[in-house]
Formats: C-alpha cells, structure tokens, sequence
C-alpha cells in the first residue's frame, strides 16, 4: 500500500461528515488539517461551517476570514462569512452575498453544489435563522 492509496486526513473527516458524524466530533480534525496545511483555504472553509453548526460564531467569523483571504473566489467560503457575520451582528454582509450572487450567475454550475449545502445546513441545523435569511436573500 502506497501513501496514495491511504486516504488524507481531510478525506477522512469529510466522508465522517457525509456519514452523518455530528460537526463537534469533526471540529477537532479540521483544527488539526488547518494546523497542518494553514495556506489551504478547503479546510478553514469545512472548520468554519462545522464551527457555525456547532453554536460557535465567533470561531467560524475567524475560520471563516482566513478562508476568504486564502480563496477569495470561493463561494462557500463567503457564505460561511455571511453567516458568521449575521451570527455576530458584523457588519457588511451585504458584500459578500453580492459576491456569491455574481459567482452564481457567472458559474452556475456551482449553484447546485450551493444549494446542497444550504439545505445540508438547514437539515442539520433547522430553524436556522441566518441560513433562511442568506437563503432568500440568494434567491432573490
């Protein structure tokens, strides 16, 4: 067995995640992956949705940040932000929504992936009050 074929820590975490496992019981793994690769934008972006679910919007506004300074194209990472930040009462979520709108029109094969992971969002946290308003304010 090759190291290629051993699957990565954050491979590792994310099919946990797809599995169900609850967001506390990964939270600890996506530490460990950003301590390990701090330049790579996937996990500070998984740190900060698993941190929003888990009832902690100041660590995600943190995750969250570092992944849109890393990959400031990357969608969900903006709207992980957007969500931290109207968990926090932040300003200038109005920005970042604009930004993932303009993604969506220009790439909208990245609309369905956003739109599983608002849902996935709203399964596993329901009532989610930031996530329906950032929802609607997508749509519209």
């Amino acid at each position: 067995m090759t190291s290629a074929d051993v699957p990565s820590l954050f491979e590792q975490a994310m099919q946990r995640y797809q599995e169900g496992a609850a967001p506390a019981e990964l939270i600890d793994s996506f530490i460990a992956i950003t301590e390990q690769s701090p330049n790579q934008s996937a996990g500070w972006t998984c740190l900060a949705w698993l941190q929003l679910l888990d009832e902690q919007p100041q660590a995600a506004l943190r995750s969250a940040k570092t992944a849109v300074r890393l990959n400031p194209q990357d969608p969900q990472a903006r709207i992980n932000l957007s969500l931290a930040m109207l968990e926090t009462g932040a300003k200038g979520v109005r920005e970042h929504v604009e930004i993932v709108q303009r993604v969506m029109a220009m790439a909208p094969e990245m609309t369905g992936d956003l739109q599983k992971s608002i849902a996935d969002g709203l399964v596993r946290k329901p009532g989610w009050k930031a996530m329906e308003k950032l929802k609607a304010w997508l749509a519209g």
